[in-house]
């Protein structure tokens, strides 16, 4: 068992270690990690394992290590308004990442096979919208979850843009996933103990390229044992946003609009914003190999060759006194503050109006 980065102390050393070893690579990623706690997504007792790059499982519940999410997130090349099928949703983690891209007009699908699973995934997200600071620096597009197996999904459903299967592709499949995206989509799988990107660039032609060396746990194969039929996978229609939502939507968008304008104009007065407390800077583990619990997930990235000439600077860099750490705690900076609420808040406007403004969020 073992990771490809150093272990952080929360999620912003985490993805600070991410992007030091190249996983995060784009400014969208890197904001997507930081805006979700990874330790929201463990069971209360597992969350001192949060901040390792390693893959976590306990029953159905599962999420793959960092490191992995973060290659997918980089190779899926999201955007904003783009449709997005995740095979294999679990615990709601990627999707929802992935939603805070997409914006309020993607589209954000999930399938997966167990029902606790979903249900757990839904109460992550309602607890992601309902308490998280940084909902309200995104439009969100929410992601939705169906039960179900994914190699059973209706052949009449439509495409989407994006694909990504959270579990080992058997070759016979390939086809099948590759059905899944329209022309110039992205499909990122698990495909001969190979992480896989296909782009495909005509109806039917695919370009391929492999990102890294992998092993997942396979997918399961549907079970007709009991009825002899194929229980058939809708997932939902791509709806419309009612003149309700779209109204919040650019409202939300205005005020955003109106507080970058304020910050801008006390900057141009001179004011300037709290530095950020600096971190310690953490020297990354050279490791060639990564290996995972039940065989959920094992890579191996080639090495880089400047990593011998750097590790004893990196080892020197270590052993300095961290000034910002020997500071009092009383000059680090406050928390942020969330001005989009304040705003809403401050409006002329009844208390049902500004929480529904706030999607009834209880901070």
């Amino acid at each position: 068992m073992g990771g490809a980065v150093s272990a952080g102390e929360d999620n912003d050393e985490l993805i600070d270690n991410l992007k030091e070893a190249q996983y995060i690579r784009t400014e969208l990623v890197e904001q997507a990690f930081r805006a979700i706690d990874r330790a929201d997504y463990y069971l209360e007792e597992f969350k001192d394992n949060a901040y390792k790059d390693l893959a976590w499982k306990h029953g159905n519940i599962h999420l793959s290590a960092p490191c992995i999410y973060s290659e997918v997130m980089e190779a899926l090349d999201l955007q904003p308004g783009l449709s997005f099928l995740n095979l294999g949703s679990g615990t709601g983690y990627l999707s929802s990442m992935v939603g805070l891209i997409l914006g309020p007009f993607g589209v954000n699908h999930g399938v997966e096979l167990h029902s606790d699973v979903i249900e757990y995934a839904k109460q992550k997200l309602d607890f992601f919208i309902k308490t998280s600071d940084s909902f309200d620096k995104f439009e969100f597009c929410e992601p939705s979850f169906v039960i179900g197996n994914c190699l059973e999904i209706s052949p009449d459903c439509t495409q989407y843009d994006r694909v990504y299967c959270g579990a080992g592709v058997q070759k016979e499949h390939e086809d099948y996933m590759k059905n899944l995206l329209k022309v110039g989509g992205i499909l990122v799988m698990p495909l001969e103990e190979k992480l896989t990107k296909i782009t495909r660039t005509g109806p039917s032609a695919w370009e391929t390229k492999k990102i890294l060396a992998v092993s997942f746990a396979p997918l399961i194969q549907p079970n007709h044992a009991d009825s002899g039929k194929s229980r058939l996978v809708h997932l939902p229609p791509v709806a419309v946003r009612s003149l309700q939502d779209l109204a919040r939507i650019a409202i939300r968008g205005t005020i955003k609009r109106i507080i970058h304008q304020e910050a801008l104009s006390k900057a141009g007065n001179g004011l300037k914003s709290p530095p950020r407390f600096k971190r310690r800077r953490v020297r990354r583990r050279r490791m060639e190999t990564i290996v995972f619990l039940d065989k959920e997930v094992f890579a191996s990235r080639i090495s880089n060759p400047s990593d011998d000439n750097n590790n004893n600077s990196e080892d020197m860099e270590d052993e300095r006194p961290d000034e910002e750490e020997n500071k009092p705690s009383e000059l680090k900076p406050d928390p942020p503050v969330n001005f989009l609420r304040e705003k809403v808040l401050s409006l002329p406007l009844p208390d049902p109006l500004k929480y529904y403004l706030l999607y009834y969020r209880e901070k």
